[in-house]
């Protein structure tokens, strides 16, 4: 059972979810805009958050760059009939971690709660993981390069926990899919391209030294 927020201004949509979450176990509240959806972030603790990303005033958007802006690293699923590739990657790229376009199955969404509740609990085997110059803190879910911090979602720091568990090895674009949705359906096909150029982004950018190399053909590689 997760304690999560459902964020949607669509009461005909809204009341059955909560209904099918509650069903499922898990603690739901409501709330029906971003300003809404802040003010309970602040107020309370969660698992997990369900966010409609057009909402009236601040939109779902606004809401997960806030979250991640704050650097909370709350699972974040947002919920949209917007489809096209740009507003995907214009969604991971604000930190989302799962991307899900309406209209959708009741059993998909449940799906994808189930695993990113899963994902969010797994305790880490190890405190620290590092490689010359950057520092993943599991336990305070940091990343830390030259002793600059590096700002990351959910998503971009599960993906980098992996790189660092996998040094100097050659991963496909099928091992990274399956271990960041394990066996769930993902956003779109170009959804580990899209995951693997933000993280690089926020490590190789600034630095010299880039740490994340496209072996192409095959897949990506993590190491100097």
């Amino acid at each position: 059972m997760v304690h999560l927020l459902l964020v949607e201004d669509e009461v005909e949509l809204a009341l059955p979810l909560k209904l099918a979450l509650a069903r499922e176990g898990h603690g739901v509240d409501l709330a029906q805009d971003g300003e809404e959806a802040l003010a309970r972030l602040t107020e309370q603790n969660y698992d997990l958050l369900i966010l409609d990303w057009m909402l009236p005033g601040v939109s779902g958007l606004e809401v997960c760059q806030r979250l991640r802006k704050d650097h909370r690293l709350l699972p974040i699923l947002i919920l949209t009939a917007r489809d096209g590739v740009d507003d995907r990657v214009q969604g991971l790229d604000a930190g989302a971690d799962d991307y899900l376009v309406k209209p959708f199955e009741l059993k998909e969404l449940l799906a994808r709660v189930r695993a990113l509740a899963r994902r969010s609990q797994e305790a880490p085997t190890q405190e620290r993981l590092t490689y010359n110059d950057l520092t993943l803190d599991l336990t305070g879910k940091l990343a830390f390069r030259r002793g600059v911090p590096i700002e990351l979602s959910a998503k971009e720091f599960q993906l980098l926990t992996y790189f660092l568990q996998h040094q100097g090895r050659v991963m496909s674009h099928e091992e990274i899919y399956q271990y960041l949705w394990q066996g769930e359906t993902a956003p779109n096909s170009n959804v580990v391209a899209a995951q693997v150029k933000l993280l690089r982004r926020k490590v190789d950018r600034d630095f010299e030294s880039p740490l994340i190399h496209t072996v192409y053909g095959l897949g990506y590689r993590f190491g100097a």
